[in-house]
């Protein structure tokens, strides 16, 4: 009933929500995409997408497609790769930066395992500036991180707004330097929220460094400060900081998945993890919309 081209065109279209960005994931031609957006809807007899020439969104019938269309290529897939006998091994480095450290990704990961018992898989958490130098000199085969949204490499996941978080009780002073909480370099939110707040002329003091996300939390969360933090991924217990406070905008930042330069060994395996996030990629959004 539900061809397996048009749900993998689904799924990256519900995860970038752009049919540009969908088309340029999957190799194809725009409309394209939209074609088979339009025969699975037909198939359907739902709207999947509401969409105009500003945004796109699922409707409620295409949040609930997400799922079936995940177990179906799932299980097409597994038959797939049981009938022509090919089997994924090896080692695979993958390297995941803090940000997926409250999220559904070990679910990814755990499934991923099960599909494939014969790669051994070397997970690195890390900043995603870290990850990006690591991949660059060869110690990663797969990265998923943030990268600046004017940057070029990589595979876009998702496309999301850098937001000022901070605790719910937290009140800045405007004739007081902004407390920032932050990552050490070369952290892309650090160097993001130094960036809009020199362009503001707004002076600033970092009051914690952490590499590891618990601690910038941990931070936040005693009201110590403020940190630059994507607003899909806000973690419980801290909220967007109101715009009344005077704070600038942060812009945009891209989540990606990055393969080495160099093809190695583990490149069915990379490649195999990255299908499996790019499908799974709306369960690394628990906390979408929130604050």
């Amino acid at each position: 009933m539900y061809d397996p081209s048009h749900l993998r065109t689904f799924l990256a279209v519900a995860q970038t929500l752009s049919f540009t960005q969908a088309a340029r994931r999957l190799g194809l031609r725009q409309s394209t995409v939209s074609q088979h957006v339009r025969r699975l809807e037909d198939a359907a007899g739902r709207r999947l997408f509401s969409r105009d020439t500003h945004s796109v969104e699922l409707t409620e019938d295409g949040e609930a497609m997400l799922g079936f269309a995940r177990r179906i290529l799932e299980v097409h897939e597994q038959a797939a790769a049981f009938f022509t006998g090919t089997r994924v091994g090896g080692r695979l480095r993958f390297g995941a930066s803090e940000d997926f450290v409250l999220t559904r990704l070990p679910e990814i990961l755990e499934g991923f395992r099960h599909d494939h018992p014969e790669v051994d898989l070397e997970l690195t958490v890390e900043l995603s500036g870290t990850l990006h130098e690591q991949l660059a000199a060869g110690k990663l085969d797969l990265v998923l991180a943030k990268r600046r949204a004017e940057d070029p490499f990589g595979e876009l996941v998702w496309h999301d707004d850098l937001v000022w978080i901070g605790a719910e009780r937290l009140r800045l002073d405007p004739a007081r330097p902004v407390p920032l909480i932050v990552y050490p370099p070369p952290g892309i939110t650090r160097a993001l929220a130094l960036e809009a707040l020199e362009q503001q002329g707004r002076d600033w003091r970092i009051v914690c460094t952490s590499g590891s996300l618990n601690g910038l939390i941990a931070a936040a969360r005693a009201g110590l400060g403020v940190m630059a933090h994507s607003r899909g991924l806000i973690p419980p217990g801290l909220f967007r900081v109101p715009d009344r406070a005077g704070l600038p905008e942060l812009g945009k930042v891209d989540f990606v998945l990055a393969h080495g330069p160099r093809r190695t060994p583990a490149q069915s395996a990379a490649d195999a993890l990255a299908a499996a996030i790019l499908k799974g990629g709306e369960r690394l959004r628990p906390t979408a919309g929130r604050g």
